[in-house]
């Protein structure tokens, strides 16, 4: 199953109110014999990030899953909204945590901005899949995503509106079928009020 994780929603946690425990309650089980007791995640979205999560419902399916992130063989594309003037395009390569880390990035539309010079809409393809990594690699650039209070730059951090950040396209081969999936969504309308579609 793909669903959609809301923006200040833990995946997974301690806390009463994760996406994990929302899951059986909207996800019809499967009759397979191999059904989970539950549907369960099989990746990470940060808590402020909005989009798309696949979740498996089967064991096989999640060994199948697992093996093809292991294998880079889930393409995941993000928008985010960037501050500052940056290239048109590139690719950071920064290890997180003394391990390897890679990230393409692609400039999509930039407007002037009074108090961020520029924003720019950014598509995003993380090609590993480190924690914060698409957060800590932008922000090593010197233009972090708008709304993160973690890695941004201060006295430019935007309070109230949350991190402009969202995962918007998952394409992957269904790990049993081997049928060619693509899921796309569009990012918050937070975004609209500064690049409108």
């Amino acid at each position: 199953a793909v669903v959609v994780k809301p923006a200040g929603i833990a995946v997974s946690g301690n806390m009463l109110r994760v996406l994990e425990n929302a899951l059986p309650k909207n996800l019809k089980k499967t009759k397979k014999s191999d059904a989970l007791d539950w549907p369960l995640p099989v990746h990470r979205l940060d808590f402020p990030t909005y989009g798309l999560l696949l979740c498996a419902k089967t064991r096989t399916g999640q060994i199948g899953l697992h093996q093809l992130f292991e294998k880079r063989e889930i393409s995941k594309t993000y928008l985010a909204i960037c501050i500052g003037k940056m290239q048109p395009e590139g690719q950071v390569d920064t290890p997180i945590k003394e391990k390897d880390a890679s990230t393409k990035y692609k400039v999509l539309q930039t407007v002037d901005s009074a108090k961020f010079d520029q924003l720019n809409l950014v598509q995003l393809n993380p090609i590993t899949g480190r924690r914060h990594q698409l957060r800590i690699h932008m922000s090593s650039l010197g233009h972090p995503i708008l709304g993160d209070k973690e890695y941004g730059i201060e006295g430019k951090i935007i309070k109230g509106k949350g991190l402009y950040l969202a995962a918007t396209a998952l394409h992957l081969k269904h790990p049993i079928s081997q049928q060619k999936l693509d899921f796309n969504i569009d990012p918050p309308a937070k975004f609209n009020k500064i690049f409108p579609v």
